[in-house]
């Protein structure tokens, strides 16, 4: 009885830790399909997560595969014109993810992806129309830019997932805007040469060397530059003067003929008009002289006709009131006046003889 009773005890014992065994493999299975579950959903939701899902992957299978180093390359492209940037050149087939990211001045980053093995495309913050992928994503993800900006300017790196490694390259793109070149005489006889907004700044060189003060003046809303160069040549006999412009997207340079007379163009404009000035204001003030004193002499005539009537108005009334004298000479006047009249008139006096 003894030995039955510890062989069942032991078969339950047995039974009991299959049954846990059973529960912890049961319960491991369910944690892995879980979370491939949730890695699989994960890689759906955002397309970043291919890239890290499958370089994790990639590190565990082959640790001892050394990724090459990420390239830099500096380009320069001409405002208007066509951009294609190129991914590291690797077998399409052997592509698993690529994704570009861009980099613009005061913008959010943008991202661009493609797998290879869904053909699906993803993107994030691109909302300029203008950058797109080259052609047939499946032969070669390159991106162009079409036509090229002034706000293009900045940073495109393209990543490249492939069962042998990661490959980079980076792009610092600059775009080149060529600037408005103009050559003036100003009146002193002096020389500007302007060359205005261009990117990045132009240089200017003159032909031939004078005394030269050269400004710069940099737009901040597009990033542009304006040169200027003024120039003269003091004692000097030129005729001629050229201002060479240097740019990324070309040279260019302009001539002119100086006019030897603008240096003192000014000088005789003033000596022009200063006499004529001159000589209209000696006659305004000889003119106005005149009339000042004609006025004080008439003024002092009427003054002092005045005063001598004044004077000998009441002498001559008392000599015209108490004189015979002066009576009997205004008779005859009188008389006189009367006579011319009448002998004017052809009157002659008829006497008639009284009865």
């Amino acid at each position: 009885m003894p030995c039955t009773w510890i062989t069942s005890d032991l078969q339950l014992l047995l039974i009991l830790t299959l049954f846990l065994v059973a529960e912890c493999i049961s319960a491991v299975m369910e944690d892995l399909v879980t979370s491939n579950n949730s890695l699989m959903q994960q890689m759906v939701k955002d397309n970043y997560s291919w890239a890290s899902t499958i370089t994790s992957s990639l590190d565990r299978k082959q640790s001892t595969v050394t990724p090459p180093a990420e390239v830099n390359t500096s380009l320069s492209v001409p405002v208007g014109t066509k951009a294609v940037l190129s991914c590291p050149p690797v077998l399409c087939t052997s592509i698993l993810l690529t994704t570009w990211e861009i980099v613009l001045r005061d913008k959010l980053p943008c991202f661009r992806a493609f797998r290879g093995d869904t053909n699906e495309t993803k993107g994030r913050n691109c909302t300029d129309e203008r950058i797109t992928w080259a052609s047939r994503l499946d032969e070669n993800p390159a991106l162009q830019i079409d036509p090229v900006a002034i706000t293009h300017d900045g940073y495109y790196r393209c990543q490249m997932v492939t069962p042998n490694g990661n490959f980079h390259r980076g792009y610092h793109l600059q775009v080149l805007v060529p600037p408005e070149v103009t050559l003036v005489q100003t009146e002193n006889g002096t020389a500007v040469c302007k060359a205005v907004a261009g990117k990045p700044a132009a240089q200017i060189s003159w032909t031939p060397e004078g005394d030269c003060v050269t400004e710069q003046k940099h737009h901040r809303a597009n990033d542009t530059v304006t040169i200027q160069s003024t120039c003269y040549w003091e004692g000097r006999h030129v005729l001629n003067v050229s201002c060479s412009v240097s740019h990324l997207t070309g040279n260019k340079s302009l001539s002119i003929e100086l006019d030897q007379d603008a240096k003192t163009s000014a000088p005789l404009r003033i000596l022009r008009i200063v006499p004529p000035i001159f000589i209209i204001l000696v006659i305004i003030g000889s003119i106005w002289l005149l009339k000042i004193s004609g006025c004080r002499k008439l003024k002092k005539t009427e003054h002092t006709s005045v005063f001598e009537e004044d004077e000998m108005q009441p002498y001559a009334s008392y000599t015209e009131k108490n004189n015979p004298l002066y009576d009997t000479t205004n008779r005859v006047k009188m008389s006189k006046v009367l006579q011319s009249e009448v002998d004017g008139m052809s009157l002659h006096t008829v006497y008639v003889p009284e009865v």
